[in-house]
């Protein structure tokens, strides 16, 4: 599949938008605006051997001779890309960013602390999982504008499994400018061993989050529900279509179904991840039915990107365009991450 490269355009001004023809009538109004994105972190770890925990790989005696300078390069640049990540749309960047491969929440402090944006103040949301690497899905925030009310980390459990570990699924539950706004980020088991032999694990996962959304569906039919994250399969795939309840298209998508806005990406050849010349959208935001209307009087969805600026990619030789990644195999890079950061706006009248 040939990667291609997305570009929005949109008239606006400060956190406003004047989006005429979301309007009904001829009328123009002012919109505010909220990017919600998801990035998978590639591998954030920290020099340090955690007992009980495999990650030697990313400490100074290890292959990738993981010490405080690339660690710290890391932190530089992940915080450079997070903090342009919607601001083409508002300069707020993201209010809520959903993130995966974080070995612990002190590496996120850390995160959180870089000087590109530490003015946003994101505070964090994390829980210990039981990955055999230690790596975690955590959702980081922007205080000013995201109040969370409750969060829980859900268990992947396989039965007949029991040596098998992965990344817990977070539910955050919160509220944005008055809206009540439920977020899941996921990482959903990897295609090690082959997609084919290893898709049980992910449909496993895919039924997991299923099991969230329906209790939250069943408390609230008209739950505005997020659920983003690394699946590890595409739009198309069963896992994401069939087991999580997912349409590619909002008149389709029925009441207690997701519309997934990166079918459409990854049928027109959009991708966020590259593989063996082959482009894969893994990286997915999808919505609730309720985001969906058109009553702009509280947020509803409106657009979806793939972040792949420039500055992201690889600049030159074979795998130019593919994103600018940490290391390939144990060779230090410095870039970014192995994947693109995905997003969506969400956009309110303004009173």
């Amino acid at each position: 599949m040939t990667m291609k490269f997305l570009y929005l355009k949109i008239i606006g001004i400060a956190f406003l938008l004047q989006l005429p023809y979301l309007a009904l009538s001829q009328e123009k109004k002012d919109y505010k605006v909220a990017c919600i994105a998801f990035y998978n972190l590639e591998n954030l770890f920290d020099t340090l051997d955690t007992p009980g925990v495999n990650d030697f790989e990313y400490t100074p005696a290890g292959p990738k001779q993981w010490n405080t300078k690339k660690y710290l390069e890391k932190l530089d640049n992940l915080s450079k890309a997070i903090a342009e990540i919607g601001t083409e749309f508002t300069p707020l960047g993201a209010v809520i960013i959903g993130v995966s491969e974080v070995e612990n929440r002190d590496v996120l402090v850390d995160l959180a602390a870089q000087g590109p944006i530490a003015s946003r103040n994101y505070e964090i949301v994390h829980y210990d999982g039981p990955d055999k690497r230690g790596v975690d899905v955590a959702l980081l925030y922007q205080p000013r504008y995201f109040t969370v009310t409750n969060s829980k980390s859900y268990r992947l459990i396989v039965p007949g499994r029991d040596d098998f570990f992965t990344r817990d699924q977070l539910l955050v539950s919160g509220v944005m400018d008055g809206d009540t706004i439920h977020i899941i980020v996921t990482h959903w088991p990897s295609r090690s061993g082959g997609e084919s032999r290893s898709r049980p694990l992910r449909i496993a996962a895919a039924d997991l989050g299923r099991h969230i959304i329906d209790s939250l569906q069943q408390a609230n039919p008209k739950a505005k529900i997020i659920f983003m994250g690394d699946l590890n399969d595409n739009p198309d795939d069963i896992s994401v279509v069939r087991h999580l309840k997912s349409s590619p298209e909002v008149a389709k998508t029925a009441e207690n179904e997701l519309f997934n806005p990166f079918y459409s990406f990854y049928q027109k050849g959009y991708g966020s991840l590259a593989w063996r010349d082959t482009w894969s959208l893994f990286d997915q935001i999808l919505i609730s039915k309720p985001l969906t209307e058109t009553d702009y009087t509280s947020y509803r969805f409106y657009k979806a990107h793939v972040f792949n600026k420039k500055f992201l990619q690889q600049s030159s030789g074979r795998f130019k365009g593919y994103p600018f990644r940490t290391h390939a195999g144990n060779q230090y890079l410095g870039g970014y991450s192995d994947h693109f950061p995905t997003l969506i706006l969400l956009v309110k009248e303004k009173e």
